[in-house]
């Protein structure tokens, strides 16, 4: 039988460039090796949205049909509502007898989130929910609750990973062997860079090119992408390599036509202007296809609500499944 692999994702908006090179073309190949288990995380979202449900449930479907318009398969990878699998709740609650609160304030992950809270949001930040402080055992419930054997992540999530596994060693050695402990599957790629040159493309940081993008916006936002800024006139030399125009470039264009732009800037035979447009030129190519997948989904929204109903109904199984040798482990299976 092939491993089972579980991530998810929070439906709080579109998804991004950063979310296609840093993880959605790995789900893709990922979905061909695995029993793949995707959930769309509406539970998690609600930590910091709770006050705002209503874009929660709009991006449920939003992000499922991102997320098929770029090559996720219904037919290999299960699509799940995290809210309709209440064994996940159940686990969350047991496990919070497993950790300290000392523990989570430790958690790297969630320092970083925490730091980045107060630094958007100024005092806001520091009022903390007991829900987001206890993400990581929340995500440890999802993992567990379909017996998670690989979950793909980046590095600055290896700190939550780890609080899993710590979680399922205590429980285990309180009850019995009765989970499985986690890996991470560490993604190839890097993360994506924002327009302003910000190391992360972020939803909230207003740096982003979405996947949902028109032609339109993909113009109106490049055009303000951040350039070298010791290139004063059009036929200045210029360092390609701290353009964000030209990073972007390596993305979506041929290698060809990257050579090409980089010998043009550094001779200074390319003006920024000339340089975005083509880039715009190259984005909108290479949005294409995913546009017309998600045109499609965006007039057949039945077919999205099956392809989650029967991912949810498969994911419901497995969670029942697991929750029967969870609670006879616990001796409460009355």
């Amino acid at each position: 039988m092939p491993k089972t692999i579980l991530t998810g994702l929070r439906p709080t908006g579109n998804l991004h460039l950063g979310h296609l090179f840093g993880a959605g073309k790995n789900y893709v190949k990922l979905q061909d090796e695995y029993d793949f288990y995707l959930e769309i995380a509406d539970v998690q979202a609600l930590t910091d949205n709770f006050n705002n449900p209503e874009k929660v449930r709009k991006n449920v479907t939003e992000i499922t049909i991102d997320l098929l318009s770029i090559g996720l398969d219904p037919k290999k990878v299960n699509f799940f509502i995290q809210s309709k699998i209440p064994e996940i709740a159940e686990l969350t609650v047991f496990y919070s007898n497993l950790v300290t609160v000392a523990r989570l304030e430790r958690n790297p992950t969630v320092k970083t989130e925490i730091a980045q809270k107060k630094e958007l949001f100024g005092n806001d930040g520091e009022s903390i929910t007991y829900g987001f402080l206890g993400y990581p055992v929340s995500q440890a419930a999802d993992i567990t609750a379909f017996d998670g054997e690989l979950v793909p992540v980046g590095e600055d999530q290896l700190p939550l990973i780890e609080q899993c596994r710590e979680i399922v060693r205590k429980f285990n050695s309180i009850y019995g062997e009765t989970l499985k402990e986690p890996n991470a599957k560490l993604s190839e790629t890097k993360r994506v860079k924002g327009l302003d040159g910000n190391e992360k493309m972020g939803k909230s940081l207003g740096n982003a090119i979405f996947l949902s993008d028109d032609e339109e916006t993909i113009h109106k936002k490049i055009m303000q992408a951040i350039t070298d800024p010791n290139k004063i006139k059009k036929d200045d030399p210029a360092n390609p390599d701290i353009c964000m125009v030209y990073y972007y470039h390596k993305l979506v264009n041929t290698e060809e036509n990257q050579n090409t732009i980089c010998q043009e800037c550094k001779k200074g035979n390319r003006g920024c202007v000339q340089c975005k447009k083509e880039l715009i030129t190259a984005m909108n190519n290479f949005l294409t296809p995913i546009r017309e997948k998600r045109k499609y989904y965006e007039e057949h929204p039945e077919e999205v609500k099956k392809i989650l109903d029967e991912g949810t109904k498969k994911a419901k199984q497995k969670a029942e499944e697991q929750m029967n040798k969870v609670r006879k482990a616990m001796q409460i299976d009355y």
